[in-house]
């Protein structure tokens, strides 16, 4: 049973332990709702593969290539993804003439991440040499383990890791701004669960905490990766220079997600402070606040940055039907923010939310599905372990 849930800060070490997809397999848990994701991911394949590209390849099998997918959640998406990144460099390393090493694959999230049925998920590993696994279908040719914990900490051994990816989680900020929750501050986030449309001071504090959390993931990644290795990272973008447009998600959390908080406000289910005291901690970012932290970072070279149009979060067998759409915009919200609703107000009335949002994505459907469209920034980045960096 989720806590009734007092007003408090959402700390980083308090986020942490809560925050997580849905996970199982029900009607609204991340596994049945991440088909978009799936979808965008696969569109995004061929710069995947240039980003492998850019591996350095070792004549030694000695040690094996290491891949880490960082907020790999609970569903295929991962598995299909990690099961590419390993098949692409199994090639390259035929084409080069070197034998194959082993390959070990890392699913890290935080720990209350559904990693049960993560692992139920996965094909049994097929036994015998690297050749053998090769021609074994319906097994995985690689080492799997779980890294539970913060992507914004420190994860795995010094030098270890040879590629990193990570899709649909950099947005995700370690916490909700202090300053955004507080009332005394001229960025309190008064009204609104999301900074959607908030206060030029508010969407400031949301672009520092990405910054900020932003450059300790690649101060960390820095550590860990091995010489040679390279990273290909994507997360909610946005195409307006304004942080208080975050366009998509915008959408997505700023207007019948907004407003069936205001219902129950006004229903006298809840007070404006319980509203007030609850923001998703999440930010859209530009191409220009990714790229400073990069570049002032320096232990990464960019090869490529751009935004990439990923479309819909809302995915319907009959664009139509007005109460399927108001079913997946309800489940999407709930399959990404349910869990911390549920801390927030408690599983009872985190329902009666959730079931507001779909009366109102079903009243609005077609503008919905017009209207809510992602963008990515997608980040291709190789590891420039012998730039100096300035102290």
């Amino acid at each position: 049973m989720a806590p009734s849930g007092d007003d408090i800060i959402v700390s980083e070490r308090k986020l942490e332990m809560i925050l997580s997809m849905k996970g199982g397999k029900g009607e609204a848990s991340y596994a049945n709702n991440s088909q978009a994701q799936a979808k965008h991911a696969r569109s995004m394949l061929h710069l995947l593969k240039e980003t492998l590209e850019t591996v350095q390849l070792k004549p030694s099998s000695e040690t094996a290539f290491a891949v880490a997918d960082l907020g790999c959640s609970s569903g295929t998406n991962t598995l299909f993804t990690v099961n590419v990144i390993i098949q692409h460099m199994i090639k390259r390393y035929e084409s080069s003439g070197y034998v194959l090493p082993e390959f070990s694959a890392y699913f890290s999230d935080l720990p209350s991440n559904d990693f049960n049925t993560l692992f139920q998920l996965l094909p049994p590993l097929a036994m015998g040499s690297m050749e053998e696994c090769l021609v074994t279908d319906n097994h995985r040719s690689f080492f799997a383990a779980a890294v539970p914990g913060s992507f914004y900490r420190r994860l795995f051994p010094t030098r270890s890791i040879n590629f990193f990816h990570s899709a649909f989680s950099l947005h995700w900020l370690s916490q909700v701004p202090e300053s955004v929750m507080d009332k005394r501050s001229t960025a309190y986030n008064k009204g609104r669960v999301f900074i959607h449309g908030a206060d030029e001071e508010t969407a400031g504090a949301y672009k520092k905490q990405y910054q900020s959390d932003l450059a300790s993931f690649l101060r960390f990644r820095s550590l860990e990766m091995r010489s040679g290795g390279s990273m290909f990272l994507v997360c909610l973008g946005r195409t307006s220079v304004d942080p208080t447009d975050q366009s998509g998600p915008g959408l997505l959390f700023g207007t019948h997600f907004q407003d069936a908080w205001n219902d129950l406000v006004q229903e006298g289910l809840i007070t404006n402070e319980k509203r007030d005291t609850f923001n998703i901690p999440v930010y859209a970012s530009s191409l220009q606040d990714f790229r400073e932290v990069v570049e002032a970072d320096g232990s990464f070279t960019i090869n490529k940055l751009e935004i990439f149009k990923g479309g819909s979060p809302l995915v319907v067998n009959k664009p139509d039907d007005a109460a399927e759409v108001g079913r997946a915009l309800a489940n999407s919200c709930r399959s990404v923010a349910g869990v911390l609703v549920d801390a927030h107000i408690g599983e009872q009335l985190s329902e009666e939310l959730f079931s507001r949002v779909e009366h109102r994505g079903t009243a609005h459907a077609k503008e919905a599905l017009e209207q809510i469209q992602f963008y990515h920034i997608v980040a291709s980045l190789s590891f420039a372990q012998m730039k100096t960096k300035k102290k």
